[in-house]
């Protein structure tokens, strides 16, 4: 098993996350208000379903889609309503506390770049075997 960082600050407690969550998406939705957009306008712009952009605006963690999936949500969203993504970005991390971080971070598997030197290998050795065999 992985060891986490020791000096990384610990998780926040689930109430305190989940308080910084609802707080963040509240912001969320105040900022588009005070632009006056609509949800279903900012799903438009954002080309995905208006479910999406309440999922970012309800800052429930189970309704969030994947880490991966939110960041590019929420950079759409900060640039369908105006806001700087970054920033945006930066807010929903610290809301979230990292938590998701610490969680991969202990996960067993092969990193991403072993993973693809292995099928870089694997490609050529197969398609050596072709050249040879092959004529």
């Amino acid at each position: 098993m992985d060891q986490l960082d020791p000096s990384a600050p610990p998780p926040p407690p689930d109430g305190d996350r989940t308080a910084a969550l609802a707080a963040f998406g509240r912001w969320l939705a105040q900022e588009r208000e005070l632009r006056g957009l609509g949800r279903e306008e900012i799903a438009r712009a954002m080309k995905l379903a208006p479910g999406v952009v309440e999922a970012l605006e309800s800052g429930e963690a189970e309704r969030m889609p994947p880490r991966a999936y939110a960041k590019g949500y929420l950079r759409s969203y900060a640039a369908a309503v105006g806001l700087d993504a970054d920033e945006v970005v930066l807010r929903w991390e610290e809301a979230a506390g990292g938590h998701a971080e610490r969680a991969a971070a202990r996960r067993p598997g092969v990193p991403a770049r072993a993973a693809v030197a292995i099928a870089l290998a694997a490609a050529l050795v197969a398609a050596g075997l072709w050249a040879l065999l092959g004529r």
